[in-house]
């Protein structure tokens, strides 16, 4: 016969057992590693954080954006993890603010820019000094990340700019928010041509690359890594000592970048 107290034996139990679950799921929340990383990674990482997963058991959710916006959201208090950024400057402005913890970062990658085009029978051409490229985009835009604050397009103008070809073509800039936004309007035809990553235009079948920028005609393309300061995911330092692993140095490779570590 069930008496009085065996019920509440039975009710006690099952409260503990939902309570117990309450208090498991933070826990479990915790073992996923925010990442915020450029958008130019998103294929390389995306492959990376599979074998991440594959190995450990454990999952990694990734923002992507420009490294200004999300270096922006980590200062408003975004609960990353780690950061990736395409460019040392967005990573220099959270180390200025104690952001980032400075024994984590190093150097990770390189890249270089291209011009692109939609059309599969645009004829190469030598970006130098003299190069028409207000001529070839004619009445269209020339696609690439926002000037003043995504790292592509940054890059971009300073080629352009030392290469003498600026004035010519900075009313025909279409500023996209991050550089896979500036690739996909010239995927869509929306723009005939686009200085985006190398990365980039091998991850879309749409555009060809037309030409590449001279390395001197542009600031070192870097991707530093770091953890932020408010990370407190044990998980987080065996991440970033998996993207630095050989392993995830040849997913890298296979989409273009170069490893600087």
């Amino acid at each position: 016969m069930t008496t009085r107290r065996d019920w509440l034996k039975a009710i006690s139990l099952a409260l503990g057992v939902v309570l117990a679950g309450t208090a498991f799921a933070p826990a479990q929340a915790a073992e996923k590693v925010t990442v915020f990383a450029a958008a130019s990674l998103k294929n390389a990482l995306d492959a990376i954080n599979g074998e991440w997963l594959k190995q450990t058991g454990k999952e990694a959710i990734v923002s992507y954006a420009a490294s200004s916006a999300l270096a922006k959201q980590i200062e408003q208090g975004a609960p990353a993890d780690v950061f990736i950024s395409a460019d040392l400057a967005w990573m220099d402005y959270l180390a200025d603010k104690k952001l980032i913890k400075a024994d984590t970062r190093s150097n990770l990658l390189g890249n270089r820019i291209v011009l692109v085009s939609g059309k599969s029978d645009a004829p190469a051409v030598e970006i130098e000094p003299g190069l028409d490229l207000a001529g070839l985009l004619g009445d269209g835009r020339l696609a690439m990340g926002a000037v003043d604050s995504v790292p592509a397009g940054k890059y971009g103008k300073a080629a352009l700019e030392k290469l003498g070809l600026w004035p010519n073509v900075a009313g025909k800039v279409a500023g996209a928010e991050s550089v896979r936004a500036a690739l996909l309007l010239v995927s869509r035809g929306e723009a005939p041509y686009g200085i985006v990553y190398r990365t980039d235009a091998a991850a879309d079948a749409n555009v060809k690359v037309v030409g590449t920028f001279p390395e001197d005609s542009h600031p070192p393309i870097i991707y530093p890594v770091a953890i932020t300061a408010d990370s407190r995911n044990a998980d987080a330092a065996a991440y970033l000592e998996f993207v630095r692993s050989p392993e995830a140095a040849a997913l890298f490779q296979a989409e273009g970048f170069t490893v600087l570590e």
